[in-house]
């Protein structure tokens, strides 16, 4: 009988332990909890990313901005964002770039005063647009949903829709060479409606407070190409360097007809020290892609 009581405490052990390993294996990871309350306090989904971050989209499209008889697509150049990387003990690091009128700029600094998330730089990124645009790059740590609630009552000093997001737009090559430029920049993008996007991460490690910050915090070079007709594209975004790769990357851009419409830096305390160069030009897509290749040839990017 002894014998058959231990087989049964035995048999009862492995089934619990069993039951307990399965529960565990079912139950979805703790950063999921902490992200939903991050998406709650946004009111949208986010999209996760790699190194344990998750991004949430901003795109001004009540914003109707013109560009040299151009219309921005949001996804071209009006995609406001934050993201949020996952600490030890329950905190986070955010990071974002919010895309404002210059009537909301005030009202919005103030209120992200007010809930402890910081400014790391405010400034243009194209140039003669009509409204003006400025951008305002933001920081925090902390509590990751009590940033995302001050951010959302910040955000709501502005018109910045802060509904569900939208679903994606449809997404279509029509009118843009997509493989002629991806050969051309021996880089391939990916579409975001009618706009063909294209990421570039930096070779060496970024750090941030001594935090690694992933390139999807806005430490990658960000390409955009924007259909304008017959084969042209408007582009922007910002290629992130060194200081040495600066004024290299100002010549090439501009050997290639890519107007240079900004330089500055977006964060303040990171390593190695980074500086941003904002372009812009309208011309044949796969012509300006061969000069963006050029430029990027003068970086420490990941090949």
């Amino acid at each position: 009988m002894r014998v058959a009581s231990n087989f049964y405490h035995t048999a009862l052990v492995a089934l619990v332990l069993g039951v307990s390993a399965a529960s565990a294996i079912a139950q979805p990871p703790a950063a999921t909890t902490a992200w939903t309350a991050v998406e709650d306090a946004l009111g949208r989904k986010g999209a996760m990313q790699p190194g344990n971050v998750i991004k949430f989209a901003f795109p001004r499209s009540d914003l109707t901005v013109i560009v040299a008889g151009v219309t921005l697509k949001p996804a071209l150049a009006l995609g406001g964002w934050v993201a949020f990387k996952e600490l030890a003990n329950g905190q986070a690091m955010a990071m974002g770039d919010l895309v404002l009128t210059e009537d909301e700029v005030s009202p919005v600094m103030r209120a992200l005063q007010d809930g402890g998330v910081e400014q790391t730089a405010l400034h243009n990124h194209v140039q003669k647009e009509s409204p003006r645009v400025m951008y305002m790059h933001i920081s925090a740590h902390g509590d990751a949903a009590k940033i995302a609630r001050a951010i959302h009552l910040a955000l709501a000093q502005s018109k910045t829709p802060l509904g569900s997001a939208s679903p994606p737009s449809a997404t279509s090559a029509a009118d843009l060479d997509t493989a002629g430029i991806a050969h051309a920049l021996g880089i391939a993008g990916k579409l975001n409606g009618v706009v063909y996007q294209v990421s570039v991460p930096r070779s060496e490690t970024i750090t941030e407070m001594g935090i690694e910050v992933p390139p999807s915090m806005g430490v990658a070079t960000a390409i955009n190409f924007q259909p304008t007709g017959g084969g042209k594209a408007a582009i922007t975004g910002d290629f992130v360097l060194r200081g040495t790769e600066v004024n290299p990357v100002i010549r090439a851009l501009r050997d290639h007809g890519i107007e240079v419409t900004a330089v500055h830096s977006h964060m303040l305390t990171e390593q190695p020290r980074l500086l941003f160069i904002h372009f812009w030009a309208n011309e044949d897509a796969v012509t300006l892609a061969k000069g963006l290749r050029a430029a990027l040839d003068q970086t420490k990017s990941k090949k």
